[in-house]
């Protein structure tokens, strides 16, 4: 694969000849034309999404923090280094990794509101970890002193980084399966583990502040979404039996990973986190994942944890439960069951 050209006043392509990848475009953003229209319908709601962390008053989640017990300040400090390790990836892998061979402007559009948006939940942690910790660097090295998250974090990262050694169409292709399954169950298994805290009255600025952030993360995951299915009518050659063998290995392993790490940093000492229902929770979100990009799923089980979609949510809650300083609820929103 080669990297687009950022110039390009030689092209004659026109709006139908466009391509995800592997495309001539001018360099110039077109959007009165628009052959991907779900790329732009995503753009608007990204916009409407809009929001910043110092809306979200995290005034409680001091003293809340100082009363956390011993496993539930350990959880808490955990899921937040994974997720700061998680946008920091993303921040860079979609400018400089993903981005640069996409073709289709509507698509590097999102691309790069994405990526802002992934820079400002490093933010939000950022804000979180001021907050409530009395040496926020113990949060931010954990990553270097913990091996768990250390092995997890290099193996999130290795699809990554086999398309930036070797950028063919095959690991591109790979590299956006990796990229649902980071925003689809790394991500939503690590916003668990707050909100199971909130439930139980405590560290609520947080986990509002969560709330934003996830509601980013489903769009990041349509994308991602609608890019593989999107490839796999454009390009169904790609779709060979070697790479279905290789993403079902991905889920495999990630539902591995993940489970581990939740039994790890919450040690049965979570109040309605048992081991079980840890890995079943991240078993049934790969499930969900799978579906939506056409394939089977491999491990059919419910989902053991229902309320926390109810947690995640903005539009239809009766009371502000949160008790944080945003009440627009009325913000931009997405569904899974949409027709992008």
């Amino acid at each position: 694969m080669n990297r687009k050209n950022i110039y390009n006043p030689k092209s004659t392509e026109n709006v139908n000849d466009r391509k995800i990848f592997g495309g001539d475009p001018t360099g110039i953003f077109e959007l009165n034309n628009i052959k991907y229209q779900w790329a732009y319908n995503l753009w608007e709601v990204m916009l409407n999404n809009t929001w910043f962390p110092k809306e979200v008053d995290m005034t409680r989640d001091v003293s809340d923090y100082k009363n956390l017990t011993e496993p539930e300040k350990t959880a808490y400090d955990k899921a937040l280094a994974q997720l700061i390790f998680m946008d920091s990836l993303q921040t860079n892998n979609l400018i400089d990794n993903v981005n640069p061979y996409v073709t289709s402007p509507e698509i590097n559009l999102i691309l790069v509101r994405q990526s802002f948006e992934e820079a400002l939940h490093s933010q939000s942690y950022a804000v979180m970890v001021d907050t409530i910790s009395t040496n926020s660097k113990e949060i931010y090295d954990l990553w270097r002193q913990d091996m768990m998250l250390k092995s997890k974090n290099d193996a999130i990262a290795s699809v990554y980084q086999e398309l930036a050694s070797n950028p063919t169409e095959h690991n591109f292709v790979k590299a956006c399966f990796a990229n649902q399954i980071l925003e689809g169950i790394y991500f939503y298994s690590g916003f668990t583990y707050i909100y199971t805290l909130a439930r139980s009255g405590k560290m609520l600025g947080s986990a509002q502040m969560i709330r934003f952030i996830q509601r980013d993360e489903v769009t990041h995951l349509v994308l991602f979404q609608n890019l593989i299915n999107t490839l796999r009518k454009e390009r169904a050659d790609l779709f060979t039996d070697k790479l279905k063998e290789e993403v079902i290995e991905m889920f495999k392993e990630a539902v591995k990973l993940e489970s581990e790490w939740g039994k790890y940093i919450t040690q049965g000492q979570i109040l309605g986190l048992t081991d079980e229902i840890v890995e079943q929770y991240i078993q049934h979100l790969a499930d969900e994942r799978l579906s939506a990009v056409k394939f089977e799923k491999l491990y059919n089980v419910e989902n053991p944890i229902k309320w926390v979609d109810n947690f995640a949510k903005f539009n239809d809650q009766k009371t502000n439960f949160f008790e944080a300083t945003v009440t627009n609820y009325s913000k931009g929103s997405i569904n899974f069951d949409d027709d992008w």
